[in-house]
């Protein structure tokens, strides 16, 4: 382990915790450390910011205010905001955390994608939600027929579904297991892997000791994901225990690099649904 003294100093923008969780143990058990890294969370994860503005919600405040010099974020949307970024930003990597955003509904007559057509789905604009939703759907109906809505964080849009103000929406651990254990039902889910965004201004050793202390903490919750479980539950407060936590819509796995070509295909895609004016190149937006 490195002397104290000698570790530089690395602020991260939380996200939540089925994303952070190779964090958290990378920070708990000493990896950040073993790197020659001191790394601390700005600020506690805030569950409830709904700004339909990506650049008013906790992450993006930290990281352009200057306050954090990395976050996790979905794949699309870390070239969304390195494209839109004030202070200037990168994605480095891809996350370790490969997670299911599962289309949820209490409503019996929605079983398949195809209920789905001209009916809103609830999302939070520009992240992971929104993205993997209009993949999910413009197989299976058409382009026209999609609705997005926009609901919030996952707290907020899990507790509008409850209510009835939403039919359906698109959510993530450890709201996909708390949903079906309160009796939802899953229409479709879409794997994905997200970006790490870090400041340019951070060394690229630093940065690639970063990501490698990461990859180290994947392959410890990879190992024994039970171990783990309980940072992921405590963002539902009680609701379900670490044991009720389904194994199969999250995983872990190495982080790797962003390459041209997928690079290429995703942003292209982005611009078919006007997500981007299409204006940078793999450069640009990648480091």
């Amino acid at each position: 382990m490195s002397d104290a003294s000698s570790l530089y100093s690395f602020t991260i923008s939380p996200n939540g915790p089925v994303f952070d969780l190779p964090l958290y143990v990378a920070r708990d058990e000493g990896l950040f450390e073993k790197h020659g890294l001191k790394v601390e969370f700005a600020k506690a994860f805030d569950p409830l910011n709904t700004s339909k503005d990506p650049f008013q919600r906790q992450k993006e405040v930290l990281y352009e205010s200057g306050k954090a010099s990395a976050y996790n974020l979905c794949e699309w949307a870390g070239l969304d905001r390195s494209e839109k970024s004030g202070r200037g930003s990168r994605v480095f990597s891809l996350r370790p955390a490969v997670a299911a955003q599962a289309l949820v509904t209490f409503d019996e007559d929605i079983q398949e994608p195809r209920d789905l057509e001209g009916v809103a789905v609830g999302i939070n604009e520009l992240t992971g939600s929104h993205y993997t939703t209009l993949q999910l759907l413009e197989g299976t109906i058409p382009r026209e027929g999609i609705i997005l809505e926009h609901a919030g964080s996952p707290h907020v849009r899990y507790e509008a579904l409850k209510r009835g103000e939403i039919k359906v929406i698109a959510i993530m651990e450890p709201f996909i297991s708390l949903a079906l254990k309160e009796g939802a039902h899953i229409v479709a889910v879409n794997y994905y892997r997200g970006s790490e965004v870090i400041s340019p201004d951070v060394p690229e050793q630093y940065r690639e000791a970063y990501v490698a202390a990461v990859n180290e903490a994947a392959d410890r919750i990879k190992a024994n994901f039970d171990k783990y479980k309980h940072h992921i539950v405590k963002q539902v407060e009680g609701k379900l225990k670490p044991e009720e936590l389904f194994s199969h819509f999250v995983h872990y796995t190495r982080s790797k690099p962003l390459d041209e070509k997928r690079f290429d295909y995703t942003y292209e895609w982005m611009k078919t649904w006007n997500l981007t004016p299409g204006i940078s190149s793999y450069h640009a937006l990648v480091a």
